[in-house]
């Protein structure tokens, strides 16, 4: 946006549990391109030892709803996201195996060739979800030996040591747990006790590899040769990369309960302050899904290929995440992804539909544009779900001419991140990997039963339907998007 919008950007901060409008540290000067105001956001990034889940997904999709937000608002963003590929064990709390030294175990091969497989599926559901690129990708090992100076300049008051490695001591920071609210909630409940720990709550910094063992991911440090752990990493590239304090930091809810709390009293400690080191702690909600498939124990989960495998284009999923607010709980269903899908192809059909204007047309309905509208849903804590009937009704509008139809479409896909201005009806007709019939065929077989009804030849024109249907293809007559088939996903 070119002026200041009239609406203050207003955002729920997890660590107060309320809203709270957004101040950036670095202010700047809005609309000043030689000093514009800066947000800086660090957003906790996957452990790369399997693919991720859709449920992980939602978190990158709403950390990128909000960094297009801010770029809305006129901000310059600074983002990051970090990739796990050392220190996080099987339970979340504080015991078990460093999950990638278990999958390069049970996959027989390098530790470093299964970061790197799975970091690039990771980025292939990025780029499928059209989220955009942080400024920095930070990668855990990339910065041990600044992990190691961050634990030494905090273990003498804050750590103490165990024969497992050096554990934070919780009650050297104050209050500790307020973002889990763990003293209410019962929110350090999974933390397992650890033979010699001070405290339950205490977390291991660096952990010594136990003698007569050796991991492929090691290294030497005051405490004894080892690895980081998990929690460490994140204060250390965030305040590395993005300086203390920063902005926002994003991430899962289940993220608020244990990872951010020990983030915060690592960043407490560093700093000799009470600073949780961001200013803003914002967390998406979980995706719910019933079946129990999302679970990566469970085997077969729910990941991004499945979806595309069964004939769902990756922005429907996408689109299904914007229409519920990401503080709540979002239901997956595949009901629920069809429909989404139905509303992203409402949308491509009207953008298809409108005629070609000339940048000039454009640009003069710009100029008078009102976006206040826009502006007011997602300064209200990113309601994304508010915003999109009233971009529809916007668009479906006839009596709008179509640059200001073009204008709207822009400014709000700026922010949606649906690609609608390129996306056409053949993107959005994935074939099922189950479908045994191909697309040319199911064309030449549509193409015979029109030139058949045209003939009021109905007998042949039924025939040739029934073949289609039996085949997995719904024929859609009359369909008022204009789609003329659609195959069933089995």
């Amino acid at each position: 946006m070119t002026d200041a919008p009239a609406s203050p950007l207003k955002l729920f901060n997890s660590l107060t549990r309320q809203l709270e409008e957004f101040r950036p540290v670095h202010p700047g000067t809005l609309g000043d391109p030689a000093d514009p105001p800066e947000a800086r956001v660090y957003s906790c990034g996957p452990t790369v030892y399997n693919y991720p889940h859709i449920g992980n997904m939602r978190a990158y999709v709403f950390a990128d709803t909000l960094g297009r937000t801010l770029s809305f608002k006129g901000y310059k963003l600074t983002h990051v996201i970090n990739i796990t590929d050392v220190g996080h064990l099987t339970d979340d709390a504080d015991a078990g195996e460093d999950k990638m030294e278990k999958m390069a175990a049970e996959k027989a091969q390098s530790i470093w060739d299964i970061a790197r497989h799975y970091t690039e599926a990771y980025w292939a559901d990025v780029k499928a979800l059209n989220i955009r690129q942080p400024a920095h990708w930070s990668i855990a090992t990339d910065y041990v030996p600044q992990m190691i100076e961050f634990a030494k300049a905090i273990a003498e008051k804050h750590c103490y040591e165990l024969d497992g490695g050096l554990y934070f001591d919780t009650s050297t920071v104050a209050d500790y747990g307020a973002l889990a609210r763990a003293k209410t909630e019962d929110g350090e409940g999974r933390i397992e006790e650890v033979e010699g720990k001070r405290h339950a709550a205490d977390f291991a910094i660096w952990r010594k590899t136990p003698a007569g063992e050796t991991r492929q991911m090691e290294w030497d440090s005051p405490w004894g040769r080892g690895a980081p752990g998990w929690h460490l990493e994140c204060s250390v590239m965030s305040e590395a990369l993005l300086g203390f304090p920063f902005d926002i930091h994003t991430g899962g809810i289940d993220h608020r309960e244990i990872h951010h709390p020990n983030e915060i009293a690592q960043n407490q400690a560093h700093s000799c302050s009470d600073a949780s080191g961001a200013r803003i702690w914002m967390h998406n909600n979980f995706l719910i899904e019933r079946s129990g498939k999302m679970s990566k124990s469970a085997g077969e989960f729910l990941r991004l290929q499945l979806l595309i495998d069964k004939g769902y284009h990756p922005l429907a999923y996408r689109l299904m995440c914007l229409q519920a607010h990401y503080r709540s709980e979002l239901e997956f269903s595949w009901e629920g992804l069809g429909a989404a899908l139905t509303r992203l192809k409402r949308m491509v059909a009207i953008v298809e539909k409108l005629p070609e204007v000339s940048a000039d047309r454009i640009a003069d309905a710009e100029t008078g544009a009102d976006f206040s509208w826009i502006d007011n849903a997602l300064s209200a804590d990113l309601n994304t779900a508010a915003m999109l009937p009233l971009f529809e009704l916007a668009i479906q509008t006839k009596q709008a001419p179509p640059e200001e139809k073009l204008v709207v479409i822009a400014k709000v896909d700026a922010v949606l991140g649906l690609d609608l201005l390129n996306l056409t009806r053949t993107d959005l007709r994935i074939r099922p990997k189950s479908a045994a019939i191909t697309e040319a065929e199911i064309e030449a077989m549509l193409t015979r039963r029109k030139e058949a009804r045209a003939a009021k030849d109905f007998a042949t024109s039924d025939k040739l339907r029934d073949e289609l249907i039996a085949a997995g293809v719904e024929v859609m007559d009359g369909d008022p998007l204009g789609w003329d088939w659609r195959l069933d996903a089995n």
